[in-house]
């Protein structure tokens, strides 16, 4: 063989070479990838080409699918349904033929469609057998009549959130989110599912209500942190029980300025007990409680609570805040829910859980189970501990003074006959100098005669059609943790 003839054979030889390391490439090493593209029309075409597995509420479905009527125009053949869609959207997110899935639809998609690699060997003998894949189901922890409750609580009131935990396990009960959204309304790709999701978005629905205000929105606490702060006083040796008398003068300016530190109205503060300044809302005595321990103690034992951190339950949830690097004054404000301390509603359920808890807090979740088609167990979760952000017996302190709150105090319209309940109130300022509408808040726990407590609260309350006077945490918020606590208890017995 000549010369150029040699040199073309080894070219091509080459080329040949090349194009089976590419084929080898594509078919192996980026095979996954390809496969679970989004762009790849073929993985939305076997997402939708079955029902989907259902997302569990106490034993029965909340989801279902049904057959798409597309006159052939459309390859997706099963578009997926809700029950009680609004109500459920927060916990359950959507899963929409041209949209995609959020939180759970999202997160679980891999078992509710079957291609999870957990559901192979089931896979496989269906089709050995000629059964149709089908999807398992995602069990959540949530109890249907406290999520009723706390949605239809929210219903007149502007919009608003409720989380509800069990202190013991940290399973989440209720997750409401008002006002909310039909995730049916776009699950499939007619025009009226893409005018329905037009109208959803917040550029054209000022409401914005596909916020999932119980874990993606953070809000000023007001008084409910002075719970926070009470935990700080009691963890830190500052005070050492409900009854001490605080040194809490009044007036009392602030460290560092000439400004006086203001209570709400004419309440008896100056050198109040603990009990008595959570049972009347005193400002003066948990501003100086956070300016004598100083923002690095407080920064430590709200960190303890879970604020600064995503919290992934397992859709995931803002990271509440508490800053660093402030001045007695700020720490002063922060200390009372305000200057800029901000809290999801779930991170202050897992404060008033942690409570509730004697001390203990567990790390929040909101799916039980994950089940194959034939319902067996894939994967059960466990509780976990989180941390200890105070002692059992300052955490039983603390809820000997939420209590009074509720018995003697402004959360006398959280009672509950037969059931011990503790609480707080808040009423939280924002705007520019305050010049908005304040937040109506309310935290609790019950506790049943057995001394258990089956059930933690958060609530929080954006009423804008509310007399600016008349909005209290009291007065809106705590007849909804009320109603949700009931709905709890009463599914218990």
């Amino acid at each position: 063989m000549n010369k150029p003839l040699r040199r073309i054979a080894i070219f091509c030889g080459l080329l040949i070479l090349t194009l089976l390391i590419r084929s080898n490439w594509i078919q192996y090493a980026k095979a996954d990838s390809l496969k679970n593209d989004a762009e790849n029309r073929r993985v939305t075409i076997a997402r939708y080409a079955t029902p989907r597995g259902d997302i569990i509420v106490g034993g029965s479905p909340i989801t279902g699918s049904t057959e798409t009527k597309s006159n052939g125009l459309n390859d997706l053949k099963y578009k997926r349904t809700y029950k009680n869609g609004p109500m459920w959207a927060p916990v359950t997110g959507y899963a929409s033929q041209a949209f995609g899935a959020t939180q759970l639809e999202n997160i679980d998609d891999g078992i509710l469609t079957g291609n999870d690699d957990r559901l192979f060997f089931r896979n496989t003998l269906d089709m050995i057998t000629g059964k149709p894949k089908q999807g398992g189901n995602v069990v959540t922890t949530l109890n249907a009549a406290a999520q009723k409750a706390a949605y239809n609580g929210l219903k007149g009131h502007g919009k608003g959130a409720v989380v509800a935990l069990e202190p013991s396990t940290g399973k989440i009960l209720a997750l409401a989110s008002y006002p909310s959204y039909d995730p049916s309304s776009f699950a499939g790709t007619a025009n009226t599912d893409a005018e329905a999701w037009k109208k959803l978005q917040k550029e054209n629905n000022p409401s914005d209500p596909m916020l999932n205000r119980a874990l993606r929105e953070t809000y000023p606490p007001g008084s409910t942190f002075k719970v926070v702060t009470a935990a700080a006083a009691l963890e830190n040796g500052l005070y050492t029980s409900a009854d001490q008398p605080t040194e809490s003068p009044l007036p009392w300016v602030m460290p560092g300025t000439t400004t006086e530190l203001k209570n709400e109205g004419n309440i008896p503060c100056e050198n109040a007990t603990m009990r008595e300044a959570l049972r009347v809302s005193c400002n003066t005595v948990f501003g100086k409680i956070g300016a004598d321990l100083g923002n690095e103690k407080m920064l430590e034992e709200t960190k303890k609570f879970g604020f600064t951190k995503e919290q992934f339950v397992p859709v995931r949830a803002n990271a509440s805040v508490f800053s660093d690097d402030m001045n007695k004054s700020q720490t002063a404000l922060s200390s009372i829910g305000q200057f800029n301390t901000a809290t999801t509603p779930l991170q202050m359920a897992m404060v008033v859980s942690a409570i509730a808890n004697d001390g203990k807090l567990m790390k929040p979740y909101m799916v039980d189970k994950l089940q194959s088609p034939n319902l067996d167990t894939l994967e059960q979760t466990k509780p976990e501990e989180l941390s200890r952000p105070l002692s059992s017996r300052n955490a039983q302190i603390l809820q000997s003074m939420m209590e009074t709150v509720v018995k003697d105090g402004t959360g006398k319209n959280a009672r509950i006959g037969g059931v011990t309940v503790g609480g707080k109130t808040g009423t939280a300022q924002h705007g520019v100098d305050n010049s908005e509408k304040p937040y109506a808040w309310f935290i609790s726990y019950a506790k049943t005669s057995d001394g258990s407590s089956p059930v933690a609260v958060a609530v929080v309350v954006e009423d804008d059609n509310a007399n600016r006077d008349d909005i209290s945490g009291g007065g809106l918020a705590a007849p909804i943790a009320k109603s949700v606590m009931e709905a709890v208890i009463n599914s218990r017995q």
